[in-house]
């Protein structure tokens, strides 16, 4: 495996940052809107910024919520025992070594998961060097069953989306002096699992939110009700389609880096016009802009004091300014892309995306097996109604949902409604009939005009 790969698959398990997909620019370009419903997905649109949707069906992604397990065991009963390696890896044909991945010791698998509790011990104990994340909207989900005002949601992103700990502390006290007990019961989480500031920059993502989980269960929704080979060719063709799908994306792209990380390049370059940069004569700089705005950059680290670089991997205003500033004293300095990291490198992308799924011919060409032992399926009990293929929502996704349809239906509809509206004659000028029931009501005037 060449050496871009293993950089792909060593340090990039866990791709996209928080805004945008670092592989594509428009996600209807390859998304069928007859299978993408955005009802299913975990987005917060009110959130400051907005999620977006993050890159999915990644192969490289360690997301332990795509395995299937029992949700009832919540209190962690027996969740060690699933995760063996005699369960997790004997029974899956791939060479680990392939990957130079060491489950016990590698620091660069990122697992986001729902708050299950009994995840955390059997992730500690398995995953010890893995970072571990929760999903902030069903952090804001729980808190929404005690504190259900929008001001509560707004400190909790801000206390999120925080990339240093001063910031974030300054964020808890204007928290806990808005309320106390929200404080407390939002401290008793790890602030490592929800808060950017807390997040370390192995996995090169400051995504809070579990998209990636959620829209690969969002396309899946036509074939999960299938038999298994059903449902496994539809995966299988929804692969291949996807595929082609990035590719023809791919072959509209002419820079160096992917569309969206130049375009978040791009607006860093701009801003950082407005900062100022002072070197310290060796490899740090101190950066000032405007609103008291002002940070270290480490060149030699390739890092800055407001950790945006180190969490996304591209450069932040900060990083920019002082590039334009040692190249302004003759300092060799190389091409902007090339100090953002090898996960947003269209080559990167490209490399993803070179294994292909190769098609079958039809079920009437497939060899019968001579297995002696015959698989009879288990007692169909068909059940009263419907079958019901969505994923069961909350109270307030439910009440979102129905609060979004009926404003589309208001504006959808353009005529307004005559209830308790009187009408009124053109001929006579008299209410409670129109002109086609008129029987002259109205008298010789209205006889008049009418006939005029």
């Amino acid at each position: 495996m060449n050496n871009v790969m293993e950089d792909f698959l060593n340090a990039e398990l866990m791709k996209g940052i928080e805004g945008f997909d670092p592989f594509v620019e428009n996600m209807e370009d390859f998304l069928d809107e007859e299978n993408f419903n955005v009802e299913d997905m975990c987005v917060d649109n009110e959130a400051e910024g907005g999620e977006k949707v993050q890159d999915f069906l990644d192969e490289e992604t360690v997301n332990l919520e795509d395995i299937c397990f029992d949700n009832e065991a919540e209190d962690g009963e027996n969740l060690e025992d699933f995760f063996d390696e005699e369960n997790m890896i004997s029974d899956v044909h791939v060479d680990m070594d392939d990957f130079d991945i060491s489950i016990e010791t590698d620091e660069h698998v990122l697992v986001n998961s729902f708050l299950q509790k009994g995840l955390l011990p059997a992730i500690s104990q398995k995953f010890p060097c893995a970072e571990h994340r929760f999903c902030l909207k069903h952090i804001y989900e729980n808190m929404r069953k005690y504190w259900k005002t929008r001001e509560y949601k707004d400190h909790l992103w801000k206390c999120a989306t925080a990339t240093t700990i001063p910031e974030f502390e300054r964020f808890m006290r204007e928290f806990s002096f808005f309320d106390m007990k929200a404080h407390e019961w939002l401290s008793k989480i790890p602030a490592k699992h929800w808060a950017r500031s807390h997040f370390t920059g192995r996995a090169v993502s400051d995504m809070l939110l579990n998209n990636v989980c959620e829209v690969f269960n969002s396309k899946l929704r036509n074939g999960r009700d299938k038999p298994i080979i059903t449902s496994l060719e539809f995966i299988r063709e929804y692969l291949m389609k996807r595929i082609c799908n990035v590719m023809k994306v791919m072959n509209k792209c002419n820079g160096p880096l992917t569309p969206t990380a130049t375009k978040i390049l791009d607006t860093n370059i701009k801003n950082a016009s407005q900062y100022t940069a002072r070197w310290n004569g060796l490899h740090k700089y101190q950066v000032q802009g405007p609103w008291h705005d002002q940070h270290v950059v480490d060149m030699g680290q390739m890092s800055c004091s407001c950790r945006k670089w180190e969490l996304t991997g591209i450069p932040c205003r900060h990083a920019i300014a002082t590039i334009n500033e040692m190249a302004d004293n003759g300092e060799t300095v190389k091409e902007m892309y090339t100090y953002v990291h090898k996960v947003y490198w269209l080559e990167t992308w490209k490399t993803a995306y070179s294994f292909k799924v190769d098609p079958i011919k039809g079920r009437s060409m497939w060899p019968r097996s001579e297995c002696p032992t015959v698989l009879t399926p288990p007692p169909h009990h068909k059940v009263v109604g419907r079958p019901k293929k969505k994923r069961k929502q909350s109270e307030d996704e439910r009440k979102f949902t129905q609060s979004q349809k009926g404003s589309q239906n208001q504006s959808q509809s353009q005529k307004l409604t005559r209830k308790f509206v009187t009408v009124t004659c053109g001929k006579c000028k008299h209410k409670g009939h129109n002109s086609r029931t008129c029987k002259g009501q109205g008298g010789v005037e209205g006889t008049s005009q009418g006939r005029v």
